[in-house]
């Protein structure tokens, strides 16, 4: 019998694809807690890893070969088991206590930190200190290594041969902007030691080694030199407290290592790699 084309079939009384039926409808799409360690797919990326690290606006996966990825928490953003689903942040009760440390390490349950290692890690300014503390504390008393600082590096040849290296006494140096014809360049290379490791990032202040994004604006702003930057960041900001407080602000918006600059991140763990690594080996 020939049906009239015009006629919809009584079995399928509408059309069935008609319509965003690739789109989730409101209210079926499951919401599912990103626990530590629940593996999950990006929808738009197929990035597939397992969940690290989890705020309210972002979550963190790894995958199998250690890289990681931050996403945004979108509505039907990912998929489990080739199902969509809404990744929510895990409520208090439901995450698990210190799983992963701000580093992104295995947290030590019940740590007692370590008697301090004759290894040293030595940073330019208090400000980086509290941001080394606050995502690598854990790592550190885990690993018994002191981090201090040094208000500047302009003695630094002086300040090493103080210390005083030798086999199982390694030291490890964080210099802001260093980079090829810096004067913090120049310091560097006068230190030849192979028991001490110099390593930098390319920022001015190491409060561009945190993400715009982290701390809610666009972009770090361009200071004319010859204008204090910390100064010249704020008046372009429009921000009217003073550096101290400033600094609270930023590091308060700052809660695990996706808030801050690879360049940053890299240099820190090759430090920590470097003493402890010299410890463990005898020197």
């Amino acid at each position: 019998m020939r049906r009239n084309p015009e006629k919809p079939s009584s079995r399928y009384p509408a059309d069935v694809l008609a319509g965003d039926w690739r789109r989730p409808r409101k209210g079926i799409v499951k919401e599912v807690p990103a626990e530590q360690g629940l593996v999950a797919e990006s929808g738009d990326e197929g990035f597939c890893g397992a969940v690290v690290a989890c705020d309210k606006q972002t979550v963190t996966l790894e995958d199998r070969n250690g890289r990681r990825r931050v996403f945004d928490l979108a509505p039907a953003a990912f998929l489990i088991d080739g199902v969509p689903v809404t990744l929510v942040r895990p409520t208090a009760a439901a995450r698990p206590a210190a799983l992963r440390s701000a580093s992104g390490s295995v947290a030590v349950r019940d740590l007692r930190s370590q008697v301090a290692k004759e290894s040293r890690i030595y940073v330019e300014g208090v400000h980086d200190a509290e941001l080394v503390e606050r995502i690598w504390g854990h790592d550190l008393r885990v690993e018994g290594v002191v981090v201090e600082y040094l208000e500047g590096i302009d003695h630094l040849p002086e300040i090493v041969a103080e210390f005083g290296p030798g086999p199982g006494r390694h030291l490890g140096v964080l210099v802001d902007h260093l980079v090829k014809g810096s004067k913090e360049s120049r310091i560097a290379a006068e230190v030849t030691s192979p028991h001490v490791l110099v390593a930098g990032h390319p920022f001015v202040d190491v409060w561009a080694a945190v993400k715009p994004s982290a701390v809610g604006i666009p972009a770090w702003p361009e200071v004319p030199r010859g204008i204090p930057w910390k100064e010249g960041v704020l008046e372009r900001l429009g921000w009217r407290e003073e550096p101290p407080d400033a600094w609270r602000r930023i590091l308060g918006s700052v809660r695990t290592f996706a808030d801050l600059e690879p360049e940053l991140l890299g240099r820190v763990e090759e430090l920590i790699d470097f003493v402890t690594a010299a410890d463990s080996s005898g020197g």
